[in-house]
């Protein structure tokens, strides 16, 4: 069965002013044209608030990558705290040591410099974000002026989702671990798509998850070459700093108590939304395992709606999965909303309501940041229990990436699913060649 909402994306309109007409369609129009300053203004706004604000420059998860690895070779490392803008809660340096051995140079720089380098760099890697989600969804076409004018404008607004923001106000590293995903689905190098998850997993564990991507999308050598990469890291680690590599694999990895409070608002994760909800850690019990396990099924079945074949919205599921499962996913974890917002804005899906509206949902809750909201009606950090209505809010990025789940699997009801999908790709004809082919010929005239 054909239907043109949810076929793959097509040339005629797709991209931000193709098809609209008068007024609206010039205004569309007129934001691509000047996207470039669009963009250079809400980088420099951006570095404003950083250099101009008294808390801009805190920079608190920088500080413990930066300052903590300067403590790597002293034995150390995960005695390390930094506490002089976090009294409440003093962070401890919780990643892998091969973290430490990357950031270990930058302890030598002036931490302004680094900072500052950062924020350039974090605005650089949502540029590219963006531009690889595209090129997911349209293949190689993604050239030229237009759809650069296309990238720059959600990395304007997408500089300013809650995910990102609070990325920035931290010096996390969340984006460039997205882009590094990203590039792995890209890839068709089986070797690169592995080393890029590897290396990514070895710096922060949650980039592991996209290894059940590459193994849904049957990429088994890339799949395998992850664990190979990342099995790299910790052997590494084991090479060159031995004590502290034993001390994180045997005794702190999985201790969710040491990364923050789990009940906190800022934590986004089923545990965390489950948590607030009854008023107490529910832990890995039976409550957890069952939200576990209902959402597994529900990305299966959003996963098999769409079918292997849509790249970018099968990455999405993973990752949406993934924030789920982990036992605290901090808001700024959630930087995959913008290349959700670009698949449901210009996916196959794009003019249905569902996903209109869960397009809109992201934004909004994104943009205004309900976590950051909240966190002024939360005592402490430390305090589980809540009111209700203030719990259920709060549960805001797990309602979303739950809804998502559902709409998928609801959506493609009666229209073939995955195969329907494949039959879809499959019948795309290539414009200039003639060839039949899974992704489009767009044109992003407009």
């Amino acid at each position: 069965m054909s239907d043109r909402s949810t076929s793959t994306p097509e040339a005629d309109d797709f991209f931000p002013g193709a098809g609209v007409r008068g007024r609206a369609g010039a205004r569309l129009r007129t934001v691509l044209r000047w996207s470039p300053v669009l963009l250079v203004v809400s980088i420099a706004a951006r570095l404003v608030w950083t250099l101009a604000t008294p808390n801009g420059m805190n920079l608190v998860d920088l500080h413990v990558y930066v300052d903590g690895s300067g403590s790597l070779f002293d034995g150390d490392l995960y005695d390390y705290t930094y506490s002089e803008e976090t009294p409440d809660f003093p962070l401890p340096f919780t990643y892998p040591p091969f973290a430490a051995l990357v950031f270990y140079p930058l302890h030598y720089l002036p931490f302004p410099v680094v900072g500052v380098g950062w924020q350039l760099l974090i605005a650089a890697a949502l540029f590219a974000l963006v531009w690889l989600s595209l090129r997911l969804l349209f293949g190689e076409r993604v050239q030229g002026r237009r759809w650069l004018e296309l990238t720059a404008v959600w990395t304007a607004v997408g500089l300013w989702t809650e995910p990102v923001r609070t990325t920035l106000d931290y010096g996390q590293v969340n984006v460039f671990l997205a882009l590094a995903a990203v590039g792995a689905a890209s890839t068709t190098r089986w070797w690169l798509a592995g080393g890029l998850v590897g290396l990514a997993a070895g710096v922060k564990l949650t980039p592991a998850v996209t290894g059940l991507y590459l193994a849904g999308q049957r990429r088994w050598a890339a799949a395998v070459a992850s664990a190979v990469t990342f099995a790299g890291t910790v052997g590494l680690s084991y090479l060159l700093v031995g004590s502290a590599a034993h001390e994180y694999f045997t005794t702190l990895l999985g201790d969710a108590d040491r990364i923050g409070p789990v009940g906190s608002v800022w934590n986004q994760s089923l545990r965390g939304a489950l948590s607030r909800l009854v008023g107490h850690d529910v832990g890995s019990g039976l409550a957890w395992a069952a939200a576990v396990a209902v959402s597994g099924v529900l990305a299966v079945l959003a996963w098999r709606a769409i079918g292997a074949a849509d790249r970018l919205g099968t990455l999405l599921i993973v990752q949406l999965f993934g924030l789920l499962l982990s036992p605290i996913s901090w808001s700024h974890h959630w930087v995959w909303v913008v290349p959700l917002l670009v698949w449901l804005v210009h996916g196959r899906y794009r003019h249905r309501l569902g996903a209109r509206i869960l397009a809109g949902y992201w934004l909004v809750t994104s943009l205004v940041g309900v976590p950051w909201v909240l966190s002024f009606f939360q005592d402490s950090i430390w305090i589980v229990s809540r009111p209700g209505l203030l719990a259920w809010i709060g549960a805001v990025d797990v309602l979303g990436a739950l809804a998502t789940f559902v709409w998928l699997a609801w959506t493609e009801r009666g229209v073939g699913g995955a195969k329907g999908a494949r039959r879809r790709g499959e019948a795309g004809l290539t414009k200039r060649s003639g060839r039949r082919s899974s992704t489009p010929d767009p044109d992003p005239a407009v």
